[in-house]
């Protein structure tokens, strides 16, 4: 069992730290073609929050930063609307053009068929990755206020040569407080490819990973962040073998003896529309295996990873048992990516009807 605060001595469950930008969705159509788009907002790490507030009805918080203009204050009210706390936000005085500061931009489509999901973020220069150490009191955060859990993850270690250096800052501090961290290796190429690739992205996570308790990736990430290699996968993860994952998660353990828990989701892509999806957890010395769905009809898999990391989250907070919180983590990720946006619309009541079995039948 993780050792984890109880809930009447912090005033939050969950803290997050990471970027949030507004998302610019064309909806059935393509960014390229375009003549008006949905606004959302999203982030890797504030989704975590976002769906433990509005799914799971629990308390949390962001910690993020915004250029101190009208597309911030749109955000802001995404945010404010999900229910996550946004005391901890970090506003910076705007220069009128973005000069010196601005907010992040993602125009992304959701895909279809054989024609792949598209993220095109317009992120350079944002509030978000220019925080250093020192900018935000944690000792407020963790001390004063108190928070079960504190999770961040790659997006936003990858943003800037500083924000690395504010994760394992956050990271000493929950930790001195007995909070959980957890971090989501999020692996995205187009963020490391203009500051080094994968070596530098290794450098950084390895680093950061001596701090973390439970450590979440994709059937790609411990292989490009952390450089663990996975027996039998291809280079197109065409075929996930369970076994040779199951050995990686093994290694990952015998490298960070720091790690409690270790879960990874595992997607299967057979066209844009038709994923298999599936997550094991490791904890305790076992492995547990999530349902596995095949043929997992999806409409918008943008931010199914982050629903099965606040799934699984829940799941320790709630029960503190591994094999129930990689149930909850892979029904919640699998849920969301049935609705359109980064964050989840599902309900703590999907969420265990699916968990319990529950088929797709008409409720009324």
């Amino acid at each position: 069992m993780l050792k984890i605060r109880p809930q009447e001595e912090c005033r939050y469950a969950c803290v997050s730290l990471g970027e949030i930008m507004l998302r610019l969705d064309p909806g059935d159509g393509r960014v390229r073609t375009a003549r008006s788009f949905q606004a959302w907002e999203g982030g890797g790490e504030y989704n975590v929050t976002r769906g433990l507030r509005k799914c799971f009805n629990l308390p949390t918080a962001v910690v993020t930063a915004f250029a101190d203009n009208e597309v911030g204050h749109l955000i802001e009210d995404f945010i404010l609307q999900g229910g996550v706390d946004t005391r901890f936000i970090k506003w910076v005085p705007y220069d009128g053009i973005g000069r010196s500061v601005r907010n992040g931009l993602n125009f992304t489509e959701k895909g279809y068929g054989i024609r792949a999901a598209l993220g095109n973020s317009d992120r350079g220069n944002t509030a978000s990755s220019q925080l250093k150490a020192g900018d935000i009191d944690w000792e407020e955060i963790f001390g004063k206020a108190g928070s079960r859990w504190f999770h961040t993850g790659g997006i936003f270690a990858a943003l800037s040569e500083t924000t690395p250096d504010v994760v394992i800052e956050a990271m000493k501090a929950a930790k001195k407080h007995g909070t959980i961290i957890s971090y989501d290796l999020n692996y995205r190429p187009s963020l490391w490819k203009g500051i080094g690739g994968k070596e530098k992205a290794q450098e950084v996570n390895r680093e950061i990973a001596k701090y973390v308790d439970v450590m979440i990736g994709n059937e790609e990430d411990f292989t490009a962040s952390l450089g663990f290699e996975v027996e039998g996968a291809d280079e197109n993860l065409s075929v996930l073998p369970i076994e040779g994952y199951k050995k990686m998660i093994e290694t990952a353990i015998k490298t960070y003896p720091n790690f409690k828990a270790v879960a990874t989701t595992l997607r299967t892509v057979h066209s844009a529309s038709v994923n298999d999806w599936g997550a094991l957890c490791w904890h305790d010395g076992e492995i547990h295996e999530a349902e596995h769905r095949e043929k997992l009809e999806i409409y918008d898999r943008v931010g199914g990873g982050d629903s099965f990391a606040s799934g699984l989250i829940y799941g320790f907070l709630a029960f503190n048992d591994a094999a129930q919180a990689v149930e909850y983590g892979a029904a919640h990720g699998a849920l969301a990516m049935t609705t359109p946006g980064d964050t989840s619309m599902a309900t703590l009541k999907e969420v265990e009807r699916i968990v319990g079995g529950g088929s797709a039948r008409v409720i009324r």
